[in-house]
């Protein structure tokens, strides 16, 4: 399946090889999807070092940094972690999860919108990473419901500058979702709206 446009002619061999790479890398982009069924299997903590590195190689304002992230593979919190994200049930069989959270003191110009992107871009970081290393994941939103980030900093004991913005469900996943495309050319505007 093309997931994405290709010119259709004028391209040499060589061209083809070039694109043909470059779409395996795309490729992982277009086949990361939300994974809510996981294997009894471990994620080694190398791989969970190695996702953390990931997303914090993402960019934020000025360069602050303001994620923090807290790394969940004890069963009984996990547990406790589904019973405050009830959209989230996945996380009982999940081998491992992230609570990512951000200091609003680091944030640049300690502004919450700059924050909350900075917290994003670490997030999709982390599940492209995930997703090149063979496991699945799901994105469960926390900010802004109130209940939910009062219930995450209860549970962590967070600090008041500390804001829980989403959890990582994360595992080896019991079957893959085919890749996509959510392309709609209807949402691109030239030069203009």
């Amino acid at each position: 399946m093309k997931l994405f446009w290709r010119e259709p002619q004028g391209y040499s061999a060589n061209d083809r090889n070039k694109e043909d790479m470059m779409n395996q890398k795309l490729d992982v982009i277009f086949s990361r999807r939300s994974v809510r069924q996981y294997r009894d299997r471990e994620i080694p903590d190398e791989m969970i070092r190695d996702l953390l590195e990931a997303g914090m190689a993402a960019p934020s304002a000025m360069a602050k940094d303001p994620w923090h992230f807290i790394v969940i593979k004890n069963r009984a919190i996990l547990q406790k972690l589904a019973d405050v994200l009830t959209h989230g049930q996945m996380l009982r069989h999940a081998p491992a999860a992230f609570v990512v959270c951000g200091d609003i003191t680091r944030a640049h110009g300690q502004l919450e919108s700059y924050m909350l992107q900075d917290l994003s871009a670490a997030v999709e970081n982390i599940l492209i990473a995930a997703n090149i290393l063979g496991l699945g994941t799901c994105w469960l939103g926390i900010h802004p419901r109130a209940e939910r980030m009062d219930g995450i900093g209860k549970l962590f004991n967070l600090p008041e500058n500390i804001i829980p913005m989403c959890g990582i469900a994360m595992g080896w996943p019991l079957d893959r979702p085919p890749a996509r495309t959510r392309f709609n050319a209807d949402r691109v505007h030239r030069d203009t709206w």
